[in-house]
């Protein structure tokens, strides 16, 4: 048998072969064509879905970031000077306690409507610092401690930062010092390791424990010899003597 002839059937055998798969998955194709269309359909349902859900989100965290913003610019109004008073044209408050009630509503509200917007998040964090600053601890601590336990490392350290100053005008030295001692251990974008350091020695100090300040003040300058933390340091070491 020439090679011609060989090749020849080599190509009709694959030809036909080639057919019956075809015609086999035609076949196929047209017993399962509905569920073939059933598929397509749950394919586009779901990107359908994907994509108005990330829509949704989108549209979410813009009109948090808004209602945010205006809970921001009411944290930024000014408190008039007592005795002082409102001046119609210019935004005021009578007092910070004031103030810190008027943000709280809307912060509160940014966190009720949208909870699951970086809005939210941040609501929460300002809702505390707001609380602390206007005296209202048991709120301020309720709120930080929700945030300091966020996945967010920064957004959580702001809030551990927070909540140790909380916890020290409170009386609770030993529950800062444990705050502090975990910024130092895992310093973040936001809160660094020197501020961690000095905070802690602070509270150390205020505590009236001078021993265990000098000791972390004479850290601060050994790993930090020329920087302004080393420099702070060495004077509240100076103080000490």
């Amino acid at each position: 048998m020439r090679a011609e002839t060989r090749h020849q059937l080599k190509q009709d055998k694959f030809t036909r072969t080639t057919i019956q798969v075809a015609e086999q998955t035609m076949h196929w194709s047209v017993e399962h064509q509905g569920k073939l269309i059933a598929a397509a359909i749950v394919i586009v349902v779901v990107v359908l879905a994907a994509l108005g859900s990330w829509y949704y989100l989108e549209k979410q965290n813009e009109t948090a970031s808004a209602d945010f913003g205006k809970a921001v610019s009411v944290l930024d109004t000014p408190v008039r000077p007592a005795g002082m008073a409102a001046q119609p044209d210019v935004p005021s408050f009578g007092s910070a306690s004031e103030r810190a009630t008027e943000a709280g509503k809307l912060l509160q509200a940014v966190m009720t409507k949208y909870p699951h917007t970086q809005a939210a998040d941040f609501s929460h964090y300002l809702l505390g610092t707001t609380a602390a600053s206007a005296g209202d601890n048991a709120t301020a601590e309720r709120e930080l401690k929700t945030v300091a336990g966020y996945h967010d490392q920064d957004l959580s350290s702001l809030a551990k930062m927070a909540l140790a100053s909380v916890y020290r005008n409170e009386g609770k030295s030993q529950d800062a010092v444990n705050l502090y001692k975990q910024l130092v251990d895992k310093p973040t974008r936001t809160v660094s390791k020197p501020s961690a350091e000095v905070a802690l020695a602070a509270a150390y100090q205020a505590a009236g424990n001078t021993a265990e300040a000098k000791k972390v003040y004479e850290q601060l300058k050994k790993e930090s010899p020329s920087g302004q933390a080393a420099q702070m340091a060495n004077e509240k070491l100076q103080a000490l003597k």
